[in-house]
């Protein structure tokens, strides 16, 4: 028994240096390199989105298979690199260290610090490229995601695990909508995650001193990928910002995740496939487009209690041309996600910001995702908004107008007023809530326009100073009973007694 034993572990020792050797001396050879993409030789065995390691030590991701040939996008450096050069095969897919140490962090495009504070000790490792949650293991909507935003908790309210489109022309307050948001979510156990695609370096730095002064970034992680970076990193960085925030949800935690912005991610992914010689479509994009998105934003999902009960929302924004919302990527984009958010030029240019197109943004999920004191209190506002804007185009041509109707035009100026918010600073619902009431309910309709928003400031601070009980109250019932509308209403009497005077 011995000797069989004996002969049986040199045969095995034997394979096991054969095969050792073999890779060793099996030598995979660039072709051909340029711009950034190198044509492989020898590597038959690799697979899509497998990591491969050059002679520099650079670290190369493989994006496409031929029968004789496989086609690999630099994550490094070309330096010392040319045809000839050999390169080995890692044997793993694309990805990155994950957890709660990237908190307060701002990160490239493959997840390593940019920030020049101390290094990160990360204990867990996540796949970049990863299947979105099955149907059976997800919950419907039943929370809210509170953004802050007064037109969109209103009207159109987000729910967690969604996908929120925002979509418009440049320099409409996209990014905008998305940071206060992200502001919003501080004491609510959201962590967020704002990743910057294609974005100028002096926009994102903003944007992190912004979140630092507003201690945001606590809960935050950045990922910059701007607009002087290779393709290929503007590509992967919406996927390493998406397999960090998964982190989070098998943790049984809720995320948010902003891509800011997607029209760029598919410029990128354009410019990628071209190098790949990859024949172009519609628009000069690779028909598999639509895939690149759609495989990112199905991974936002609300898991069950089975799972954990974790949940991932997204907020992808959409840059637009001369509002052209037909365009090949503005459309897919619009098909994948869940609702949408419409901005719009004219608003913004007239001073209503945020400039949200009320009578296009929709929300598919609405009473789902408000709490019940908002659902009776704004129930009517897109009505009202509705029938002033109706009014108003009508009283452009009328020289008369009955009283009834000019009331309501009067109405809805400081509908339009209540609904104004500025930058960076996001308004807790329970206040919105006893402004929004002020409003629908017609105790605005005496007020000067330019005496709206200072009303808007007394009731606030009355809620957090006399009327505190009140607040209180609101916050932890989310209800509208008849105690706390008699409250309501007694605040707002001494509030417009108060503003009056002055």
């Amino acid at each position: 028994m011995d000797i069989v034993s004996d002969i049986l572990k040199k045969i095995e020792n034997d394979i096991n240096e054969k095969s050792i050797n073999e890779e060793f001396s099996k030598k995979w050879e660039i072709l051909e390199l340029k711009d950034g993409v190198a044509t492989v030789i020898g590597l038959e065995d690799a697979m899509f989105s497998e990591i491969v390691e050059f002679e520099n030590w650079t670290k190369w991701l493989v994006l496409d298979l031929s029968p004789d040939t496989i086609w690999i996008l630099v994550l490094g450096t070309t330096e010392w690199l040319g045809q000839g050069s050999t390169v080995k095969a890692l044997g793993r897919v694309l990805s990155v260290w994950v957890g709660e140490e990237y908190l307060w962090r701002v990160l490239d495009a493959l997840g390593n610090p940019i920030d020049g504070d101390w290094k990160i000790e990360a204990k867990n490792f996540f796949p970049v490229e990863k299947i979105a949650p099955w149907v059976i293991t997800r919950k419907s909507v039943n929370t809210p995601l509170e953004t802050g935003i007064k037109a969109i908790d209103t009207m159109v309210p987000i729910g967690r695990w969604q996908r929120e489109l925002i979509i418009w022309n440049r320099q409409t307050g996209k990014t905008t909508i998305a940071t206060d948001t992200i502001l919003h979510q501080k004491w609510k156990n959201v962590k967020c995650i704002y990743v910057a695609i294609g974005q100028k370096e002096s926009k994102v730095r903003k944007i992190v001193e912004m979140f630092k002064e507003k201690w945001a970034m606590d809960y935050t992680i950045v990922i910059s990928a701007p607009a002087n970076s290779p393709s290929v990193m503007q590509y992967i960085a919406p996927y390493v910002g998406c397999a960090m925030w998964e982190y989070f949800m098998e943790k049984w935690e809720d995320a948010l995740i902003v891509y800011d912005d997607l029209s760029k991610h598919a410029v990128a992914y354009r410019e990628v496939s071209l190098l790949l010689r990859r024949p172009p479509g519609r628009e000069a994009y690779p028909g598999d487009v639509f895939y690149l998105h759609s495989k990112l934003l199905e991974r936002a999902a609300k898991l069950n209690e089975d799972y954990g009960g974790g949940s991932l929302t997204a907020l992808p924004i959409i840059e637009t041309l001369d509002s052209d919302v037909s365009a090949y990527i503005p459309t897919n984009v619009i098909s994948i996600t869940d609702w949408q958010i419409f901005l719009e030029t004219e608003l913004f240019n007239s001073g209503i910001r945020p400039a949200i197109d009320v009578w296009l943004s929709v929300s598919r999920v609405w009473w789902a995702a408000q709490t019940n004191i908002m659902k009776k209190v704004a129930g009517t506002l897109r009505l009202e908004l509705a029938t002033f804007r109706e009014l108003a185009s009508f009283a452009q041509f009328a020289s008369d107008l009955d009283a009834n109707t000019q009331n309501k035009i009067e109405k809805g100026k400081r509908l339009i007023e209540m609904l104004k918010q500025t930058n960076n600073t996001p308004i807790p619902f329970n206040k919105q809530a006893v402004f929004v009431y002020a409003g629908i309910h017609g105790y605005m309709d005496s007020l000067d326009i330019d005496k709206v928003l200072k009303f808007e400031q007394m009731l606030y601070n009355k809620l957090d100073t006399t009327h505190k009980s009140l607040n209180e109250n609101i916050t932890h019932k989310q209800t509208l009973n008849e105690e706390i509308e008699n409250w309501i209403k007694d605040l707002i009497s001494i509030s417009l007694k108060e503003i009056n005077i002055q």
